[in-house]
């Protein structure tokens, strides 16, 4: 054996000893989830590496060059060289862009433990080839199926040795020789060739038909003499009756060498398709970003009181879904798309109490005291990082359970990874310019190609979430007109790099999003234009005090560029039951008016304050009093007032056996406007209460996988995977106690007590075997410091510090070799 063959790794766990601590940090960035535990040694991080569970993650995180290229190594001899996966990548031509790629590709498949070896013996691991090498039941991609040997491995010999010399072969002593006989033959190109080249046309067809995939067809039990053609020379084997299949080396020599028919080492490009003016994106998304608060703002005012009930198995009704679009005059997926929104925000949740509803947080509160431009900013972190997806919303789960808004079932790991992705290709753009979706989404299919199909014939889900994440940025503003704005460039700084958690995007980034956007907001006025029309024109965002007074004095009619306000006896009432006067009420349009007060509004203010108050209702259960009893008798001799029941107590009082409230709807059904009092005769102000839930925190995003471990993790799990491999391979001394494989070392009490005093003197490391408290045996490489009253203080260099251990728990000792 040559000292190079003698040197090249025999396993994987040998191939990761030999690499360096940066390598290995490398692998437990890549994979994650092999360092969580950390392994005891590499060979249990070998172990680890080629579990399936591992290599079905790591799998699915590689791009299509990197897939093809594992596809390849999977359809190779194993150990296959470096020069036949080119081949089997490029095809006997070349390809130059395959040539190029292929070595980065090999190298990032090695750093991430799926292959490993030499260049002249690369080793796909082996759980990888189970899962991407053809089979009858799992086909591969590349459209191969098995080799001649797998292919004839049933085959009695003489048919076999018939195959052979049809083939134009000699005959051989063995099966075993005559298949590797044919094998050679499909795999000389001249002189299969030669052998082609007398082929019947008809023949020739099938092989095409076949050559790309599937390799299996059907054949009767007399085929035809073109198919008898191919089966007599073994172009086309039986593997069961009526089944034939292509042979893996005639189809790879049909299709000139290569394993696909189209290797992609390139990714598509995101080809922009139409520019814009970085000015005009970046107003056109403020101006959406505006709208979203606005809606958000609409969404929260309409449950102030108390929002919808919760679901009894979580979540918003489809009813109340219906509802809620109809008042933000959006389609139902948009307005689930805000209602997640604000839950994402921590702006909204459930309030908890025994007749559970939806209600707005605390937070709200606080949110709504902050700049416009801030309340942006938490609600575009909060969608970044989220990992509920209103998208999925009206869909059914794996239960065929219907997925509904605010309710459980609607998080998924890769929507903040996947969000992060698609903004980053669109940040790739000069400013300004937007691609087309179908570029964007080719892109992510490269980068995460789709390996199986739907079940029900659905898209990727990576795929949906990209689409999605297209529209709700163009919502939220983070886009215009389909290009990244500048503050959502700002904010896409704010997130982590995939290879991460995206699971938070506040800090500096977030405050420079704001900081660019706020300048493009409108400034709020502090103004109105009433009109003789009883409405008033408010041509832009309001100041909040102006815009809550005049929410609550007038109706809102219309949204859009400007919002429009019509003032009615029932809205000017409302505005005096929350006390205000009709002099309040007249100061207060007249300081905010940019044109005069029109006559009618006065007048509807004035007569509707006149008869504000002259009814009085109170608890009898209910009653009503007035001065005037002319009144009192216009109202007993209404028809209309019979529901009510009055009856008269005196001149100027009637009783009702109704509540105050009922009465007070009654009256003013009939056109009245009865004020509500107390006990002690005042008049009662009728504020809307707002109703708020707990303290609530915003839900928390769902990981996908194992988070990626930090620099300080990394260190330290690479140093003690290195100490524990020492121990696990520093060879003992012959002299002494050998313990089995995988057994603790066994000596006595006394000779434990006096291997350690010697290796104190000596400063010398040696081998014990531990019991902990809890039963669990280790074995460890220590340097003995001190040993006194029943412990031994020592080094431990599996654990790579000072530790004490009771000497009635050291099973035994070993001296290592001094090698």
């Amino acid at each position: 054996m040559s000292p190079e063959a003698s040197s090249a790794p025999r396993s994987l766990a040998e191939a990761l000893r030999a690499r360096d601590d940066a390598s290995l940090a490398a692998l437990l960035r890549d994979r994650p989830d092999l360092v969580a535990p950390v392994p005891t040694d590499l060979t249990q991080l070998a172990t680890r590496a080629g579990t399936r569970a591992s290599v079905l993650r790591a799998l699915e995180h590689l791009d299509r060059f990197a897939l093809q290229t594992a596809q390849a190594l999977a359809i190779a001899p194993d150990p296959a060289t470096y020069e036949t996966l080119h081949e089997l990548l490029a095809g006997d031509d070349g390809d130059p862009a395959v040539t190029e790629a292929l070595p980065g590709t090999v190298a990032a498949l090695r750093r991430q433990a799926l292959i490993w070896g030499d260049d002249d013996r690369l080793h796909l691991v082996r759980t990888a080839r189970e899962l991407l090498a053809p089979s009858p039941q799992h086909p591969s991609p590349t459209g191969l199926g098995p080799t001649v040997r797998e292919a004839t491995s049933g085959m009695s010999p003489g048919r076999v040795q018939q195959i052979v010399n049809t083939a134009g072969l000699p005959s051989t002593h063995d099966p075993v020789s005559a298949v590797t006989a044919l094998t050679a033959l499909f795999t000389d190109r001249k002189r299969m060739d030669a052998l082609l080249a007398g082929a019947p046309e008809a023949a020739r067809e099938v092989l095409t038909r076949l050559m790309w995939g599937p390799p299996y067809g059907q054949v009767t039990a007399d085929p035809a003499a073109h198919l008898r053609w191919l089966l007599d020379r073994g172009l086309l084997l039986p593997t069961a009756p009526g089944t034939v299949v292509l042979p893996r080396e005639v189809a790879l020599h049909l299709r000139g060498g290569r394993a696909h028919r189209v290797p992609e080492p390139v990714p598509p490009a995101v080809e922009p398709t139409v520019a814009h003016g970085p000015r005009i994106v970046d107003a056109t998304a403020a101006g959406q970003a505006y709208t979203a608060l606005a809606t958000i703002e609409d969404l929260l005012k309409q449950w102030d009181q108390g929002g919808p009930a919760v679901l009894r198995a979580g979540g918003l009704s489809v009813r109340d879904l219906k509802r809620t679009a109809v008042a933000l005059d959006a389609p139902e997926p948009i307005a689930a798309f805000w209602i997640e929104l604000a839950y994402a925000a921590g702006l909204l949740a459930s309030d908890g109490a025994a007749d559970e509803r939806y209600a707005p947080t605390p937070a709200y509160d606080t949110w709504l005291e902050r700049p416009v431009a801030e309340r942006w900013g938490r609600l575009a972190a909060a969608w970044l990082a989220a990992t509920r997806t209103a998208g999925l919303i009206g869909g059914r789960d794996i239960k065929d359970r219907a997925l509904s808004a605010l309710g459980p079932g609607l998080d998924r790991s890769a929507a903040p990874e996947v969000r992060h992705r698609v903004l980053t290709l669109l940040a790739g753009l000069p400013a300004g310019v937007a691609p087309t979706p179908e570029a964007v989404l080719n892109r992510l299919t490269w980068e995460r190609p789709l390996r199986t199909p739907q079940r029900d014939g659905t898209e990727d889900l990576r795929i949906r979430l990209a689409r999605w994440t297209l529209s709700e940025a163009e919502l939220l503003g983070v886009t215009g007109r389909g290009a990244l704005s500048s503050h959502g460039r700002a904010l896409l700084g704010a997130a982590p790099e995939p290879a991460d958690s995206p699971l938070s995007a506040t800090g500096q980034s977030t405050a420079t999003a704001v900081g660019l956007l706020a300048p493009l907001l409108p400034e709020p006025l502090d103004h109105v234009l009433l009109q003789a029309d009883l409405t008033a024109v408010a041509p832009g965002p309001l100041l909040r005090p102006l815009a809550e007074t005049l929410g609550v004095l007038a109706d809102v009619e219309s949204k859009g560029g400007a919002t429009v306000y019509r003032f009615t006896p029932a809205s000017v009432r409302r505005a005096l039951d929350a006390g205000q006067t009709a002099a309040d009420l007249h100061a207060f349009l007249a300081q905010h008016s940019r044109t005069p007060v029109p006559q009618p509004l006065t007048y509807l203010i004035d007569d509707v304050a006149r008869r504000h108050g002259h009814l009085r209702v109170g608890v009898a259960s209910a009653y009503v009093r007035c001065d005037d009893d002319s009144v009192l008798n216009e109202i007993i001799a209404d028809k209309r007032a019979a529901a009510l029941r009055l009856r008269r107590l005196a001149p100027t009082v009637l009783a009702a056996p109704c509540d105050p409230a009922t009465l007070l709807e009654g009256l003013r059904a009939l056109g009245y406007a009865p004020a509500a009092e107390s006990a002690q005769g005042d008049v009662l102000i009728t504020r809307a209460d707002a109703h708020r839930t707990p303290p609530r925190t915003a839900p928390e995003p769902v990981p996908e996988g194992p988070p990626t471990p930090d620099t300080v993790l990394l260190t330290a799990a690479v140093r003690a995977i290195r100490a524990g491999d020492v121990a696990a391979t520093t060879p003992l001394k012959a002299a002494g106690p050998q313990p089995a494989g995988g057994e603790l070392p066994r000596t006595s009490p006394a000779d434990t007590l006096a291997t350690m005093q010697a290796a104190v003197m000596t400063g010398e490391a040696v081998w014990i075997g531990y019991v902990n408290a809890d039963g669990a045996a280790s074995q460890r490489v220590v340097a003995p410091i001190r040993v006194e009253g029943g412990f031994v203080t020592a080094y431990d260099h599996t654990a790579d510090e000072v530790r004490t251990y009771p000497l009635h728990r050291i099973t035994g000792v070993a001296e290592l070799a001094e090698d």
